[in-house]
């Protein structure tokens, strides 16, 4: 059967419309436009990439145009904005739905894995399916495949929003996700315990599939895998930016808020004065702030936001205000959850957000010369938080991820872990909680602690590999070798696949005189990561090492 739908498949291979019949001089024209516009007007979007490793790949694209097709040149020409890893700053290509024409199936990923959570309903029998291939690859070779195309900001603005390069023929095609460009993809799903082959025809040009926030939505034309009986919180409503219930039994206000826009009934600074004004003459004991949805608008708008949690001393207190955030929190919203863990008592719950803590946004549309694409490019640095404390995203206190059934069964583990949260034994800070028993010489606690902190799993997006290496490196600074030199054997031990411990426990070596260990952990550094950046600086290490034993024998002579 298999074997029958792959010859069916190349059978249907076609050549695309020439939208861009564009000549290969005109081709490399738009690739240069890309390049020096970059080195001349934005050269500040180096800081993920250098300059060295974007020219490299320019050239490379270069010598490769004669022999691509117009998708794959402008696919090309995606991976290369994308590699700043700033979500504002993109190249614009999926617009043009004739070429990059979508499959009519929403894919969505659950802790579980990657599932159909709505399609078209003619493919009504793969709703709800868990993928297991798509073309010729794996489900996880194809996501690692098409990862460089959408500008990921972080792996949870690829689930946000990334995933939908992944219903793009001309896109998996331009990957090799599938091995001729066709108007239909083949996917190999699992569906209540069956295993079976669907074959998914792409929308026709000038239509796009029907989703909201993410999910397609039950309607005339399209099926939900979420049984439709009743919707949860988050879900309601979605005709509103913004909405608050009463849940009684927990005395919680709830809101839900999806965009930082006003609403064109009701702006945002008086739907928060009702809100507020609320929770201020009725029994209420909680607010739970819903943004897991929101991906941003005008951050001049949060102010209303902050300022009212703050004023309203009754929630403005550690358990007492909680934000739901996502791989869906972006942008503005960014900066409102920014906003509210520098000035308020929040707990974020949930997944971790889809933005950088500081970022660039606000981007200036421009055209490629020839091929007329859009290309975004962003000029704003937002910094609500100084350097040090900026990270790829903002972690939540209490990490809450969503499985399939759950989704399905309209279960939802994030509110309900915010309507339960007790902080009576909750560490809101672990590690100030571990330089505690550090600074106290409790090592035994310490070592158990740590432990347990690094498996629990409401904890798993807490960077304790990063910050324990900072630790370590701010001992080492400090003159503290010894028990910097711990920090840094511990961190190994947590997690000893990580080329980055040994690196720097090989660092403290070095500076602890111990040149031969040093060494020896420096060549297992090259082992583990020969061709990376780690790999990279333990390489350079070795050869001042050499430099400076070779000096030293000669000063010996």
């Amino acid at each position: 059967m298999k074997t029958i739908i792959i010859s069916i498949l190349a059978l249907l291979s076609f050549q695309m419309v020439a939208q861009y019949d564009l000549t290969d001089q005109q081709w490399e024209q738009d690739l240069r436009f890309i390049q020096k516009t970059i080195h001349t007007d934005y050269p500040f979007l180096f800081q993920k990439t250098t300059a060295e490793e974007f020219d490299h790949a320019v050239e490379v694209l270069s010598k490769e145009i004669p022999d691509l097709q117009a998708h794959e040149i402008v696919v090309g020409f995606a991976r290369l904005i994308s590699s700043f890893k700033y979500g504002h700053t993109a190249l614009g290509f999926r617009h043009n739905n004739s070429i990059f024409r979508q499959l009519p199936v929403n894919f969505y990923l659950f802790k579980d894995g990657l599932y159909i959570q709505g399609a078209h309903k003619d493919y009504e029998e793969v709703v709800g399916a868990k993928v297991l291939q798509i073309g010729t690859m794996k489900t996880a070779d194809a996501l690692k495949a098409i990862y460089p195309v959408p500008p990921n900001e972080n792996d949870q603005y690829f689930k946000a929003y990334g995933l939908r390069y992944l219903s793009m023929p001309a896109v998996l095609h331009a990957q090799k996700v599938i091995p001729q460009l066709s108007d239909s993809v083949e996917i190999v799903v699992e569906k209540n315990g069956q295993q079976f082959i669907s074959v998914i025809e792409a929308l026709p040009s000038g239509e796009n599939l029907d989703t909201q926030y993410g999910f397609v939505t039950q309607s005339e034309d399209y099926v939900d895998a979420r049984d439709q009986t009743k919707t949860p919180h988050y879900l309601k409503n979605l005709d509103k930016i913004y909405y608050y219930e009463y849940l009684p039994d927990e005395k919680t206000v709830y809101v839900r808020q999806s965009q930082i826009q006003d609403d064109p009934e009701e702006n945002i600074p008086a739907f928060y004065e009702k809100v507020f004004d609320f929770i201020e003459n009725n029994d209420v004991d909680r607010l739970v702030l819903d943004v897991r949805l929101n991906g941003g608008g005008n951050n001049y708008k949060n102010k209303a936001v902050v300022t009212g949690v703050i004023e309203t001393e009754k929630i403005n207190q550690v358990g007492k205000f909680i934000v739901i955030i996502g791989r869906r929190t972006f942008s503005a919203c960014q900066n409102l959850i920014n906003e509210l863990d520098n000035y308020t008592n929040v707990i974020f719950v949930g997944e971790p957000s889809s933005e950088n803590v500081n970022f660039y946004g606000d981007n200036n549309r421009l055209e490629l010369p020839n091929s007329k694409i859009p290309l975004f490019l962003s000029f704003a640095w937002w910094q609500d938080k100084p350097q040090w404390e900026g990270a790829q995203w903002t972690a939540p206190h209490v990490a809450v991820e969503m499985t399939f059934e759950e989704y399905k069964n309209n279960l939802d583990p994030a509110l309900a872990t915010a309507l339960s949260f007790e902080d009576d034994d909750f560490i809101l800070d672990p590690m100030q909680h571990l330089t505690t028993l550090f600074e106290a010489g409790d090592i035994e606690k310490l070592k158990s602690e740590t432990l347990r902190l690094v498996n629990d799993p409401q904890y798993q997006f807490f960077d304790f590999e990063g910050e324990l290496n900072s630790a370590g490196y701010r001992l080492m600074n400090q003159g503290r070798n010894k028990e910097a030199m711990f920090v840094f054997d511990m961190n190994t031990q947590l997690f000893p696949d990580s080329a980055n411990t040994w690196d720097s426990l090989a660092e403290g070596y070095f500076k602890s005189g111990d040149t031969d260990k040093a060494i020896e952990l420096y060549n297992k550094v090259i082992t583990m990561d020969p061709a990376g950046v780690t790999g990279a600086n333990a390489k350079r290490m070795l050869s001042m090492i050499k430099s400076h034993l070779e000096k030293s024998d000669q000063k010996k002579k």
